[in-house]
């Protein structure tokens, strides 16, 4: 009995150190906002590196797109395989990124339901950077698409007279007209209740929009009527710009329309989703 306040005083001593030592440690400094977007986008890749079959989307389907409407239809539209491929490989190329823009919001969902951005949110970082990491890592998955896209249309015979350059300008321009758009599909990640929900509400909308377009054909020849909305999707106006950047007929007021329309989809969808992920 006589011990225990010398004991009591001990550990009081021994704890009062400790408080100190916490108390004059230096916390970690916060990271910077481009770390932690970039910590996220190698977080999204090393989920590609474990589960190969997501690339499924940027390879496969694109080779089979382009060698199926190549040889089906080249012949009945455009009189033979040659001529349809310079015409139609910058549209399918466009179509088939647009079209995977879907996987940024169903990536998204999953792990809300999962309850992984619960966790991501309490953490003292740049609240944006969860999903501008996975939206860099999009873009490394269209980059991709449209390197196979663009190296299996010089094997099939594809020459596009705007060179090298009108190549690398054409694809920049349509990676960001593409990261534009994935941000509609984040928003509808935060609200749609599960994966298959957007998926089918995303198809609902891409596939009019990149079927109801000049990817395929020129739209003069469609009904008066359809060639009006054809004239006004912003796919066609992706795929025109795209095109004649290709083959170096793109004129100034054709990219401005392509930049003007990605800006305008950025300045609506960016904050509400950002403003939806607040609140969620």
């Amino acid at each position: 009995m006589n011990n225990q306040p010398a004991e009591t005083t001990e550990q009081n001593g021994a704890d009062a150190k400790l408080l100190d030592a916490i108390a004059s440690s230096k916390r970690p400094n916060r990271p910077s906002a481009l770390s932690s977007s970039l910590t996220f986008a190698k977080r999204a890749m090393l989920r590609i590196k474990h589960i190969p079959e997501q690339l499924f989307d940027v390879t496969v389907f694109p080779i089979i797109f382009l060698l199926m409407f190549t040889y089906l239809f080249g012949g009945a539209i455009a009189g033979s395989t040659s001529e349809y491929l310079q015409f139609l490989l910058p549209g399918i190329l466009v179509m088939t990124v647009a079209q995977i823009t879907m996987y940024t919001g169903i990536d998204l969902n999953n792990d809300i339901r999962k309850g992984i951005f619960d966790r991501f949110r309490t953490l003292p970082i740049w609240l944006p950077s969860a999903l501008v990491g996975a939206l860099l890592v999009d873009t490394v998955r269209y980059s991709i698409a449209s390197a196979i896209m663009i190296g299996l249309g010089f094997l099939l015979g594809f020459r596009p007279d705007g060179g090298f350059i009108g190549i690398i300008q054409a694809v920049a321009l349509m990676l960001f007209f593409c990261f534009s758009l994935s941000w509609i599909w984040t928003t509808l990640g935060l609200i749609m209740r599960s994966e298959k929900s957007l998926m089918m509400v995303s198809m609902m909308v891409l596939f009019p929009l990149t079927f109801v377009s000049n990817v395929f054909v020129d739209p003069e020849t469609l009904p008066g009527w359809l060639e009006k909305f054809v004239d006004v999707n912003p796919i066609s106006l992706l795929v025109t710009a795209v095109r004649g950047l290709m083959h170096g007929t793109a004129t100034l007021e054709q990219i401005g329309w392509v930049l003007f329309v990605s800006v305008l989809i950025m300045a609506i969808f960016a904050p509400l989703t950002m403003y939806l992920y607040r609140k969620k």
